[in-house]
Parts: structure tokens; sequence; C-alpha cells
């Protein structure tokens, strides 16, 4: 476990003895607000009348640019505990600290064909006397032992929600969320491991996307898929796919019960589910062929042990996590069994927990929820932002920011 020291640093932990296996050891958010869904509380729910209301992924505070030589810099945050080592991230040239800066909201992709290439996106403040953040990034070459942090891709542009992903030939993709007169996403490519990116590409989107690559090599190889909140976005609906590797993204489309707050993942078969804070799950099989017609075969809901929580005990001002939906691809046994992971407030007085569920039939019906952190149930700790992926091997892997150590703070460290 790594302890979080505020939102101004980015560290990475490494896995001394496991190489390849990353973990972003970082939490928080600056209390971005969201609408909400089912049980989530949702004070800046969209205004009947269309406006924003008092939604917060709009500029307010000015654009500050701060010059290079008036940055100033201090060593670098390093831990290193139990095996694995903490690598800051957001660093000068010379591998400091930048003094005064923050960011959040980090997102990470790994590149399937080189794992040592790596690239993290994230909600860049170049100072914290304005809330104005930009889509800030760094990439690493060496596996995330060292990064290069080269600044902001659009830089004095207003941006927010990065979501980052490669494709199977090792091209990076940057997601970020555009709010100038309304809400809407755009995509930048890389295909130098992050070194440089394209100019921004129109993707439709709104607030709180999320997108996935395909790269099970078969019919939808390398399709681009992304889901956003529909009731912050330009477009009359919330998705949309490429099927030209990010270079032109269809119309925006429906989606059964319009899942927000919540992730993607590609089946081994190529099929697409989508998650969403409720909780339930929708899929497609036919998404992947451009030639068929985009059908949703697939609702069900999943029982979580609990509700979804917003605005409350280490962040008052935003999410306490968003639904994970994650599929083995591996040739072992649990081939194309769907997992479903959530911080949620569960029955009882216990305020937090990260809870899983699967599914052996390809998202049809779903077990129990099971209860991922192990402190005694009913203590005030919370466990929020719980994150979920599976490796290549069927491996899943599961953190999250926890509360436990600091009981009645809020301090927490990453699990």
């Amino acid at each position: 476990m790594f302890r979080r020291n505020a939102h101004h640093a980015f560290a990475l932990s490494v896995g001394a003895a496991l190489l390849g296996v990353v973990t972003l050891a970082v939490a928080g958010t600056d209390g971005s607000a969201s609408p909400g869904q089912a049980d989530a509380a949702a004070p800046d729910a969209a205004p009947a009348d269309g406006s924003r209301g008092g939604h917060w992924e709009v500029p307010a505070d000015p654009y500050v640019p701060v010059p290079p030589e008036a940055r100033r810099s201090s060593p670098a945050r390093q831990w290193v505990r139990d095996g694995f080592v903490s690598v800051q991230v957001n660093v000068d040239g010379q591998g400091n600290n930048i003094v005064g800066d923050a960011a959040n909201e980090p997102s990470i992709a790994v590149g399937p064909n080189n794992p040592n290439r790596m690239v993290i996106g994230w909600r860049q403040f170049d100072t914290i006397a304005s809330n104005f953040r930009q889509a800030g990034w760094a990439y690493s070459h060496d596996g995330g032992r060292t990064w290069t942090f080269p600044g902001t891709i659009t830089p004095g542009v207003f941006r927010s929600d990065p979501v980052l992903d490669a494709d199977a030939n090792g091209n990076f993709y940057y997601n970020s969320l555009y709010a100038g007169t309304g809400f809407e996403c755009h995509v930048f490519i890389s295909h130098d491991g992050g070194v440089s990116w394209s100019d921004p590409i129109y993707a439709y989107g709104g607030d709180k996307q999320w997108m996935v690559i395909d790269r099970t090599g078969g019919v939808g190889h390398n399709n681009m898929y992304a889901n956003w909140t529909r009731a912050f976005s330009d477009c009359d609906g919330q998705f949309t796919r490429s099927y030209d590797s990010g270079y032109s993204w269809q119309p925006c489309a429906d989606v059964p019960y319009e899942p927000q707050w919540g992730t993607l993942a590609v089946g081994p078969d190529g099929e697409l589910f989508i998650a969403g804070i409720g909780f339930f799950v929708v899929r497609s099989t036919t998404v992947q062929d451009e030639d068929l017609p985009l059908e949703w075969d697939l609702v069900a809901g999943v029982d979580m042990g609990g509700n979804p929580t917003f605005g409350d005990g280490p962040n008052p001002g935003g999410l306490l996590g968003q639904a994970y939906v994650a599929v083995d691809q591996s040739d072992g046994p649990y081939r194309g069994y769907v997992y479903y992971l959530c911080s949620v407030d569960p029955w009882g007085d216990d305020p937090l927990d990260v809870m899983f569920a699967r599914s052996t039939d390809g998202g049809a019906t779903w077990s129990d929820p099971v209860r991922i952190n192990d402190d005694p149930s009913g203590t005030n700790a919370w466990q929020w932002f719980g994150t979920m992926t599976v490796a290549p091997t069927g491996r899943i892997d599961v953190i999250w920011a926890d509360t436990r150590a600091h009981d009645p703070s809020f301090e927490s460290e990453l699990y």
C-alpha cells in the first residue's frame, strides 16, 4: 500500500519482483461534479431548461500561464514499501517536483506490444491559484522507472476528463473533454510512444466519457468505442465508435438505460460491455462489425450490495467511485468471464466498501457481491475509488484508496 499525499504529485508503483505489473499510486479529484443516476446523490444534475446550472466542467478561473523560468522545484517524491517503488510522474526536465502546480484524474495506458512504453494523462493545473485545467501528460519508455513531462497537449485550452488507451500496434490515444460553447470530446493520437500528438480529432462525446479499444484480433480489431453522460453532451446520444483507428467517429447513438459513471470493456469475441452506476451492464455483439446495425442484445442488473456515493467523505464535491467492468481475454479456464467492481455504500454503518461481482455467462446473470477490502466490517473507514483490470493471464487486479489507517481523517493509502 502507498500513502496518498494530497493531489499535487503523481506516483507510479512498479512491482520490483513482477516486472510489467504497474499500479497508478495516486488518488483524489478536485471535486468536479457530475449528474447522478439511480440512488446516487446529484446536486448538479442537468437543469430542466438545458442550462449548465452548477456543473463545474466549464472554465471558471482564467488561464494563468507560468513560464518555465518562473517555476520553482523541489526533490521529487519517492517511496519504497513491500517491494514496490513509487515514482513521481509530473516532474521537470531534471526529474524534480514542480512547486505550485497540481494534477489529478490520471489515466494510464501501456503499450500492448511493448510494455516498457507507458503514457499517463491527467488534468494539469499550472498553478494552484487557478482551477483552470488542461490536458497534461507524461511518457515513459523504461517501464515507468523514469518519466518525461512535456507539459500540456494544447496549452491554454480548457480540458478535462482524460481517458487513455493503446491499440494493438502500440499507438496511444488520448480522449479529452472540451468545454467550449458546450461539451464535446477530442481524441489525440501518438505514434511515437507519447512523445508527440496529432491535432485534435472531433469525437462527439460529453462529460465523464470513457473509451476502450478492441485488441482481440477479430473483426473489430482496433475498433474504438466511447460512452459518456448524455445530460452533458452537445449531441443527441451518448455513444460513438471509430472503425478507422480514431481518425473519424460515427454519429451519436443511444444506449439502453443511458449508463453513466462507468467504464467499457471488450470481450474475447469482440463483444462490447458498458457498465453504469445503478448498477447494470449493457452488451452489444454487433458493434464490432461496421456492416451490421448497432444492436444492444443484453441489459442486466448487477447487485453490488449497496448504493453508489457522490459528494461525501474524502471527496465532498465529486465521485467516490466508478462502475468498472472487465473481461477475461486469456486462454485460461475463466476466458469470457465478466467482472464488475465499484466502491459502494453498503447496507449498514460502514460508509464505503469495494464490492465485486462476476458473470460466467456473458453478463446475463451475476453472482452475489463480494466485499474485497479486508478491514473489519462496520468501521468508519472509506475504501474509495476502487479500480479493476484483468491481466492477459486472467489475473484480476484491484486497487483503491483507503482511510483505515488514519481514521477519523480522510487521509488515504493505496491498497
